[in-house]
């Protein structure tokens, strides 16, 4: 009975970090969208849900510790949890780039609009297909599905630096346009280590379902 109850409390752990997943992706969905189309009133939401998400966090976090406390869990259980906790923060942070581009927007509101880069745009998607399925191979156990996110880091990576570059051209040749320019490169950083952060889920996907850490491999050929 005490093994029966303790993996229906794993059971609720991972349904509570899905939930705050969920908040965490539409809060970054949402904000990039209040960013490209100046909605106040969806920058107003994006900061709400970040509360809420801080509130997951907590009890994630709190759950996480009491489980690890109490019932002193091995192997696969105990990899699990520490996944947990640290999926737990990733996905707080990302709330936090999500506050950040809409805190970006709102004080872009009285400002003139620029031609941005296409490139914010795609991030931001790319962003967001990244944390669905780094939240889905968690949801299925599927370490192939988190390996397929590793893969889509650099693209959003080298599209940050094509952002970069673009509006310091801006900057350059229309020093009137600073302010937006600036801002946009802000949220460009922003999405990034969103991306940065569903990274890191995945590799915590990986670690739990098969005890490796992919965080810091690197392959030989890097290293020469």
């Amino acid at each position: 009975m005490p093994r029966i109850n303790f993996h229906l409390q794993l059971a609720e752990l991972k349904d509570k970090l899905l939930a705050m997943a969920a908040l965490s992706q539409q809060a970054l969905e949402f904000s990039v969208e209040a960013y490209l189309e100046r909605d106040m009133a969806l920058c107003d939401h994006v900061l709400e849900i970040e509360e809420a998400i801080n509130a997951a966090e907590k009890m994630v976090h709190e759950m996480a510790y009491e489980l690890l406390a109490k019932e002193q869990p091995m192997a696969i259980d105990l990899r699990f949890i520490l996944s947990v906790i640290k999926i737990n923060g990733d996905l707080e942070r990302i709330g936090d780039q999500a506050a950040n581009i809409a805190s970006s927007a709102q004080a872009m509101k009285n400002e003139p609009a620029i031609a941005l880069p296409v490139e914010i745009e795609q991030m931001g998607e790319s962003a967001g297909v990244m944390i669905r399925t780094a939240i889905q191979a968690l949801l299925e156990a599927d370490p192939r599905m988190a390996e397929s996110v590793l893969s889509m880091d650099d693209a959003v990576d080298e599209a940050n630096k094509t952002v970069q570059a673009a509006l310091m051209e801006t900057m350059q040749s229309q020093p009137d346009l600073s302010v937006q320019a600036l801002t946009a490169i802000l949220i460009g950083r922003n999405l990034e280590r969103a991306a940065d952060h569903a990274t890191n889920i995945a590799e915590d996907v990986i670690f739990w379902l098969r005890g490796s850490d992919v965080r810091h491999k690197f392959s030989l050929a890097e290293a020469e």
